[in-house]
């Protein structure tokens, strides 16, 4: 069995148009990655089954590519987790509707899919397509409230392997009323704790709230689990960059995936990077709820 330094590493860029994608990529190529950008898919094998590669690989994906298929690059994640001659990562660079709007208005740059010409029809079409590589992303970066040159250092800050920021860590919050999230290494149950959903006052809000956090964090069980995570977290991270890990996915699981799950996602996301750890978080169910609600739960709490 290859350890994770003898394996070739692989990142998968893509996002939006008009996120950062670009940016992304040149900026690993500035670390000395490999980079290759719109490859068409067709060609993907071939440049994957040939000579191992000296330095890693970063392959931006952009659904102007000729072939682009959402099935066929989730098939290649796939295929290139399961092989153990290569780390996958996928980079999700991602930013809100509004910003999007907003950036393709300035520049007067016509959107790849809108038809008429006005960015929004384009925009909408195309985070609708993406949002099932977004659920497979490893880490995702939100450059809503970013310059350019702060979206460069966060890519670099992931990917840097000179700064020892080569373990990247993703929490995800999850309900397993629609099954576990895809490539997690460690799932952490959190359903024996109390439920704030049969709160009437706090049902419609979601983990982020902070009286929601609070009314899970009363539970008498919850000290002793959640201290009980972060210790384990402690012992083992270290372990697992000493061994090379370059990703680490650790989620939570509720039964709705909108309050316990989401709660302690925070928590942990929280204490891991008062710590010093790069950390990205994720909240698959939160996600999947339309954006303006998003953003609306998002400043409730």
């Amino acid at each position: 069995m290859q350890t994770e330094q003898e394996k070739q590493q692989i990142i998968f860029v893509t996002g939006p148009s008009g996120a950062g994608r670009t940016t992304a990529v040149r900026a690993l190529e500035d670390i000395g990655f490999e980079v290759i950008d719109n490859l068409p898919i067709s060609l993907m094998d071939r440049l994957i089954e040939g000579q191992p590669l000296e330095r890693p690989l970063a392959l931006g994906l952009d659904v102007r590519n000729r072939d682009f298929s959402v099935n066929a690059v989730i098939n290649k994640i796939d295929m290139l987790a399961e092989d153990e001659r290569f780390d996958l990562q996928v980079l999700y660079m991602d930013c809100d509707e509004s910003t999007l709007i907003r950036r393709f208005s300035e520049t007067r740059r016509r959107h790849p899919l809108s038809v008429e010409g006005a960015p929004i029809e384009g925009i909408a079409r195309e985070r609708d397509l993406l949002q099932p590589i977004r659920a497979c992303a490893g880490i995702l970066i939100d450059t809503t409230a970013m310059t350019p040159h702060e979206a460069r250092a966060e890519v670099q800050g992931w990917f840097r392997p000179e700064e020892g920021k080569s373990l990247a860590i993703t929490i995800e919050s999850f309900s397993y009323k629609r099954g576990l999230p895809r490539g997690l290494d460690i799932v952490l149950d959190c359903r024996f704790l109390r439920n704030p959903h049969w709160e009437p006052a706090l049902r419609a809000k979601d983990g982020r709230d902070s009286a929601v956090a609070q009314y899970v964090a009363e539970d008498e069980r919850f000290d002793a689990f959640f201290l009980g995570v972060v210790d384990m977290a402690r012992l083992l991270l270290p372990a697992y960059q000493e061994e090379g890990k370059s990703h680490l996915a650790i989620a939570f699981g509720c039964t709705g995936g909108q309050h316990r799950s989401v709660a302690l996602t925070e928590m942990l996301a929280k204490a891991l990077a008062e710590d010093g750890w790069q950390v990205s978080k994720r909240h698959r169910e939160l996600e999947r709820r339309p954006e303006s609600d998003r953003v609306l739960r998002g400043q409730e709490a």
